[in-house]
């Protein structure tokens, strides 16, 4: 298979190998000769194309031809551009779609104190400011030895911030790492403070709430005078606490799951990010939770998400969401089409519109049940949308600290890096993951050679309840796990 016509309406077609010019090629019954070379994920047209008629591409329009289009003609940004705008108008169409029948499923997890579910059983340093990223990486260099029994392993997530600071940056920082401090991974938790910055110990643990203080141990650096002996013996005693933990049959119903990708290209949209949307709806019909963010990347396909929302409340969270995103755009004197990467066109994403259209498809078919701000907590079983950018590492650090278990990232051009939570990398295509099997953990690119996009589905439940259970992803191997927040204001 050369080729693919997404849906009937489209007047595009995605090459899924690269097309010479002058091959004939039939696509539903009707031929087109390649007018000039088409690589893997980019587009031609499949009939002529008027100046300022709109490109159509998943049935939805994806740009507007910026001059008259033959069929057979390549289709990308030297004659199109985007149809988008700061603003725009929405209205609620609810719309219901069938979720499949999954048999129950389990994996071997661990039962935390307070009842919620885990896939690793670590211990976690929580720097809550960014003077103390080398003792905290001198205390996890230092105590490996820990690591034994069921302790997964030792890490620390460092950060420049919590220190000058100031109103949403400084509440937004403590948020977040309070959000980590509290995600049943980490079977201990130690608390790394200084002591004189603006993110103060009292305001962190009014931030964090209730705690378990056999769980989280807090140390404030300038108050002793050996930290690393100090910080050693917190370790100690969290690796005593965490060690009668173990790993037990639990229904995959507790599993949450993040959804992003990065690095896209021209197949994203029809075989990495469908695939996850099977994999979203067969852990929601078994009663699961997955989680979809990078609002930036929804601009242009919001009502395809929207009209899923199940009921109006949730629509309005929605779009209030989706406007906000674009205020923040336009306060910084930015337009919101600023997008798709130079990587992303030279895969084959021509606008905004064509990345969004394949971005939501991780989303798959189920109810939206619920949207959530940065960093909240997943509450509700289902698909939820959650507040954040596109930016890798942000989101992934946003769909850590919302509860993710796990996190889906799918890629057409590859990336080493890992969220705190085990990030599963799921490649568009096939040559990306026999060139990189050192960072790539799953290959959707058998997609686009004739797998189903439900067997595909199935596979990669099977895979995510393996990791779920222990299996480690590539980027766990390699130790790639770090943390970025989200920040907008001055630093003072």
């Amino acid at each position: 298979m050369k080729l693919i016509k997404i849906h009937p309406l489209d007047n595009v077609a995605v090459a899924l190998e690269d097309i010479k010019k002058g091959e004939t090629l039939n696509v539903e019954g009707v031929s087109v000769t390649a007018a000039e070379d088409i690589a893997r994920g980019h587009k031609f047209a499949l009939s002529a194309i008027a100046k300022d008629a709109p490109v159509v591409k998943y049935g939805n329009p994806i740009g507007l031809a910026k001059e008259d289009i033959a069929p057979g003609k390549w289709v990308h940004v030297h004659n199109v551009r985007t149809g988008l705008s700061e603003t725009a108008d929405y209205v609620y169409d609810h719309k219901t779609y069938d979720l499949p029948e999954v048999a129950p499923r389990t994996f071997e997890g661990y039962r935390r104190d307070d009842g919620r579910a885990a896939v690793r059983n670590e211990l976690w340093i929580i720097p809550t400011v960014g003077c103390v990223n080398n003792v905290a990486a001198a205390l996890v260099r230092e105590n490996q030895d820990l690591v034994q029994g069921s302790i997964d392993g030792l890490y620390y997530f460092g950060h420049p911030f919590g220190c000058s600071q100031m109103g949403g940056d400084h509440a937004q920082t403590r948020k977040l790492l309070a959000a980590l401090v509290r995600h049943p991974n980490a079977g201990g938790v130690l608390v790394l403070s200084l002591g004189c910055e603006n993110l103060t110990q009292d305001q962190f643990k009014e931030e964090l709430g209730e705690w378990d203080d056999k769980r989280v141990k807090f140390l404030v650096c300038q108050q002793v005078e050996d930290e690393l002996e100090a910080g050693s013996k917190l370790l100690r005693e969290l690796a005593e606490y965490a060690s009668q933990f173990k790993r037990e049959t639990l229904p995959a119903s507790e599993l949450v799951i993040g959804m992003k990708c990065g690095g896209s290209d021209g197949l994203s949209g029809i075989t990495a990010n469908p695939t996850v949307g099977r994999f979203s709806d067969r852990l929601v019909a078994l009663g699961g939770s997955t989680v979809l963010t990078e609002v930036p990347e929804m601009f242009g396909a919001e009502n395809i998400l929207f009209s899923r929302c199940q009921n109006r409340q949730v629509f309005d969270d929605a779009v209030k969401m989706v406007n906000r995103f674009k205020d923040y755009f336009v306060s910084h004197g930015q337009v919101v089409y600023e997008n798709p990467s130079p990587g992303n066109k030279a895969g084959g994403i021509t606008t905004l519109e064509d990345k969004s259209c394949g971005c939501v498809q991780k989303g798959g078919s189920a109810q939206i049940v619920d949207v959530l701000e940065y960093a909240d907590p997943v509450t509700k079983k289902g698909l939820n949308v959650l507040s954040g950018p596109g930016n890798d590492l942000v989101s992934a650090t946003d769909l850590t600290a919302a509860g993710a278990h796990i996190i889906l990232f799918t890629t057409g051009r590859g990336t080493p890096f890992g969220a705190p939570a085990p990030t599963v990398k799921i490649s568009t295509n096939t040559a990306l993951y026999d060139k990189k099997r050192n960072w790539i953990d799953f290959n959707a690119g058998t997609v686009a050679e004739g797998e189903s996009l439900d067997d595909a589905g199935d596979r990669l439940l099977d895979y995510v309840l393996r990791v779920a259970s222990g299996e480690q992803t590539k980027a766990e191997q390699h130790g790639a796990r770090e943390i970025s927040i989200f920040k907008d204001g001055v630093v003072l």
